[in-house]
């Protein structure tokens, strides 16, 4: 019998479903992962121990049938965990992800066609102006039509002093999490209709942030607020805008200077659960953000963080 808190197996071949009733201290392993890393930004196939995004483990019940989807790095980590969901769930799904993704996209492309559902891959740097408000528009037409837009894909580098903190890296951060977020939500809205929605990826560190991740952490409140101010905006439309704020989930942004290397093997460790999350485990909630049983729900931000202290 497999010990629940070996960190040895392929988290990736689990094949538990979000539907059973479990433990979820034990479901994952409380995992300790060897120090490694990897070059931005980093492929899921080389991260170890591999993450869970659901290709094995999560079950649809046809919750967003006949809806199509663009998910921005949607490659790997969370973004992939969400596409592989909508894609059980019913849905058509677009990814964007950069030219490097290249492998980890090609996976997650044929994963959701096996599913049965359309999926297509934009390759592509956001912080480019014109690809990033194309993106929107080139999913739209592929897909035939766009009804949910997930802005997940995100750049976190640890810096130890403000010192160390580069004007380079202050913008490709910022660039990356917010400005392109306001760019291809800007193109999208001239997609999307009435029943609509919008999910954003913030996280526990606008809440309670990291002194190694100052510009990440910046990043994630602007995003709060930009979620919170544009619900407001567009309810009238009949589009709701809602986030997501995971807490440490054990994905490729880790390995690649997302955290300091020698805490890789405690990561996750300090929550309630004890364990870090898995990409999976985020799933249902942006599933749920997405469909129609949340028709009253905008402006809001759902915590999957094991359990830390947040609003």
């Amino acid at each position: 019998m497999t010990d629940p808190h070996s960190d040895t197996r392929d988290l990736d071949g689990t094949d538990t479903d979000q539907l059973t009733l479990q433990n979820p201290v034990t479901r994952y392993p409380a995992i300790s992962p060897p120090e490694q890393h990897q070059d931005e930004p980093g492929l899921e196939s080389r991260t170890i121990p591999r993450p869970d995004i659901g290709q094995h483990s999560y079950r649809g019940t046809g919750r967003l049938a006949g809806r199509r989807a663009l998910v921005t790095g949607g490659d790997s980590g969370i973004g992939a965990a969400v596409a592989i969901a909508f894609a059980r769930e019913g849905a058509d799904v677009a990814i964007t992800h950069l030219p490097a993704e290249d492998p980890d996209a090609r996976e997650i492309v044929r994963i959701i066609t096996e599913t049965g559902r359309t999926a297509i891959a934009l390759a592509g740097d956001l912080t480019d102006p014109q690809f990033c408000a194309g993106a929107a528009h080139e999913a739209a037409q592929l897909l035939g039509g766009l009804d949910i837009v997930v802005n997940n894909a995100g750049k976190q580098v640890v810096a130890d002093s403000l010192d160390a903190l580069t004007d380079e890296q202050i913008e490709q951060t910022f660039q990356t999490n917010i400005v392109a977020m306001f760019r291809l939500t800007r193109a999208a809205l001239t997609e999307l209709g009435p029943g609509a929605t919008i999910v954003n990826t913030t996280s526990i560190e606008a809440y309670m942030p990291s002194p190694v991740l100052l510009d990440y952490a910046s990043t994630k409140s602007a995003i709060n607020n930009f979620t919170k101010g544009l619900a407001q905006q567009i309810a009238a439309d009949g589009i709701r805008v809602n986030a997501v704020a995971p807490g440490p989930i054990w994905t490729p942004i880790q390995p690649t200077d997302g955290q300091p290397k020698e805490k890789l093997p405690h990561f996750g460790h300090n929550t309630a659960l004890g364990r870090a999350g898995q990409p999976t485990e985020l799933a249902p909630a942006y599933v749920f953000l997405a469909s129609a049983e949340s028709s009253y729900v905008t402006g809001a931000t759902i915590h999957v963080n094991g359990g830390m202290p947040s609003p």
